[in-house]
C-alpha cells in the first residue's frame, strides 16, 4: 500500500529555526529574561486562546481585521494579538489577589494576520514588562523603565544605542494651544516622521485639514534640537499657556533627572519630540530604541504610559507604565544583516565514546558528569571509531572522552580537547576539573 507524501512545507509569516539559530535565539529571550527578573518583575503566562469578546472589548477596526479566529464549538474564540489585553484582562481578574504597584514580565508568541512581506511575522514572540499602579502610580517608574532597557541591550551586546523619550502631553498640549482639538490623528502622522519623510508628513497635515501656518509651527516644534537639557529649556521659553502642555513638560523634567540617577549615561537616551507612538492608549511618557549603527532596523524596543490599563473589564482605575521588545523581528533583523551569528551547533561539553563492551562503564560517567551539571551525550550507535569523532566535530563539541579496556581496568578516562587536540588518561575528579 502505498502513502501519499505531502511536500514538508510552513505557511508563509511563520519562524521555524535550525539547532543553531535556535541555541542563539534562546540565549537572547534568557538574557531578556533574566535582566527583567533582575528588576523584579514576576513572570506571568496567559493562554494563547481568549474569548474574542474580551480581546476586542475595545473595539473593532484594524485589530479584527488582523484577528485569527478558533473554530471549536459555539464558544467565540481568538488568539492573542499581543500581550497587553491579556494583561489588562489578568489583572482585572486577579486584582483582589495581587500587590500593587504590580510588576510582571510576560515572553510569548502572539498572532496577527498581517499581510505577507519579508520581516513581518504572523507568528512571533513578544517580550514585555509593565508596572501597575492601583489608583496611582509615581512618575519615578516612568525613568525605571530606561534603566531596564539600558540593563538588558547592553547584555545582548550593544553599546551604541539610544533610548528616545517623549511625553504624549506636551505634544497635545502644543496642538491644542494651536486650536487643535482633536489632536489624535496629528500624533499619528507626527509619528510616521522617520518613515515618510518631513514633506510627506506637511502633506498629510494638510489633508486633515490643518491651515499651513499652523504647520510650519508644527514643524518648528518637532525639530527642536539639543541636549536633553537644552531641550527642556527650549520648550520652557515657548511660554505655551496650556495646563496639559505644563504638566507634561513637567513630567519629562522629572523623568530626565531620575533617568540620571538610575545611572543611564547620557549618551544612551535622548529627548526627541518626533517620538509619538502610534497607539491611542499611551497618554504620557513613550519610549523608541534605537540602535544607532543600524537605523534602518527601526526601533527595536519601544511603549509608554497609560492612564487605565483595565477600563473595559474593571472599574478600578489602573495606571501603567511598560515596554515591548518584538523578539522574533529583531532576531530576524539582526541575523539577516549579519550584525549577531550563532556558533553554536550543540550545547553539549563533552561527548563519551564507548569502545564495544564499555558502554555500561560511559553510561555510569555520564550519570557523574551530568550530576556535576556537565551537558553530556554519550555516542549511542554502532559506527567506525572515525565517524563519531566526526559527529563530535560536526556539532562543535568542544570535548571527547573515550572509554574501553584500558580505562575501564584503571577506572580512568582518556579525553580529548577537539580544539587543541591535546589527550590525556585521568581519573574521574581530575576531568571534573578539566570540565568545570
Amino acid at each position: 500500500m502505498s502513502v501519499n507524501i505531502v511536500k514538508p512545507s510552513i505557511l508563509p509569516g511563520f519562524m521555524e529555526l535550525t539547532p543553531s539559530d535556535q541555541i542563539l535565539f534562546n540565549k537572547m529571550m534568557d538574557t531578556i529574561r533574566k535582566n527583567y527578573e533582575k528588576f523584579g518583575f514576576l513572570p506571568i503566562d496567559t493562554p494563547l486562546i481568549e474569548k474574542s469578546e474580551v480581546l476586542l472589548a475595545k473595539g473593532g477596526g484594524e485589530t479584527e481585521k488582523q484577528i485569527y479566529k478558533v473554530v471549536k464549538g459555539d464558544t467565540d474564540m481568538s488568539l492573542r494579538f499581543d500581550l497587553t489585553v491579556p494583561l489588562a484582562r489578568y489583572v482585572a481578574q486577579h486584582y483582589s489577589e495581587l500587590s500593587f504597584p504590580y510588576r510582571r514580565y510576560h515572553i510569548g508568541k502572539v498572532y496577527r494576520g498581517e499581510r505577507n512581506q519579508k520581516g513581518r511575522f504572523r507568528e512571533f514572540y513578544q517580550a514585555d514588562i509593565d508596572i501597575i499602579g492601583n489608583g496611582s502610580l509615581d512618575i519615578i517608574n516612568d525613568a525605571e523603565i530606561p534603566s531596564v532597557i539600558y540593563s538588558t541591550f547592553r547584555d545582548l551586546g550593544f553599546d551604541s544605542f539610544t533610548i528616545k523619550i517623549n511625553n504624549r502631553k506636551i505634544l497635545s498640549g502644543f496642538f491644542n494651544s494651536l486650536g487643535i482639538e482633536d489632536s489624535t490623528y496629528v500624533l499619528r502622522t507626527v509619528d510616521k516622521l522617520e518613515k515618510i519623510g518631513i514633506e510627506n508628513v506637511k502633506k498629510e497635515l494638510a489633508e486633515l485639514g490643518i491651515p499651513l501656518e499652523k504647520i510650519e509651527k508644527i514643524m518648528e516644534f518637532i525639530s527642536i534640537r539639543g541636549s536633553n537639557d537644552e531641550i527642556i529649556k527650549e520648550l520652557n521659553k515657548l511660554n505655551i499657556e496650556n495646563e496639559l502642555f505644563k504638566t507634561g513638560l513637567d513630567e519629562l523634567t522629572k523623568v530626565v533627572e531620575y533617568i540620571r540617577l538610575f545611572d543611564v549615561p547620557e549618551n544612551n537616551f535622548a529627548i526627541d519630540l518626533t517620538i509619538a507612538r502610534g497607539l491611542d492608549y499611551y497618554t504620557g511618557t513613550v519610549y523608541e530604541t534605537f540602535l544607532n549603527d543600524y537605523p534602518e532596523i527601526g526601533s527595536v524596543c519601544s511603549g509608554g504610559r497609560y492612564d487605565d490599563l483595565a477600563r473595559y473589564y474593571t472599574k478600578q482605575k489602573l495606571p501603567g507604565v511598560g515596554i515591548s521588545i518584538g523578539l522574533t523581528r529583531l532576531f530576524y533583523q539582526l541575523t539577516e544583516g549579519g550584525i549577531i551569528k550563532s556558533t553554536d551547533n550543540s550545547l553539549t561539553q563533552v561527548l563519551i565514546i564507548p569502545m564495544e563492551g564499555y558502554l555500561d562503564y560511559a553510561i555510569k560517567a555520564s550519570s557523574v558528569l551530568r550530576k556535576a551539571d556537565i551537558y553530556t551525550q554519550v555516542y549511542l550507535e554502532e559506527a567506525k571509531i572515525a565517524k563519531k569523532f566526526n559527529y563530535a566535530d560536526k556539532l562543535n563539541i568542544p570535548y571527547v572522552i573515550v572509554v574501553g579496556k584500558e580505562e575501564a581496568e584503571n577506572n580512568k578516562y582518556t579525553i580529548k580537547n577537539m580544539k587543541t587536540g591535546e589527550q590525556k588518561t585521568i581519573f574521574m575528579d581530575e576531568v571534573l576539573e578539566c570540565l568545570k
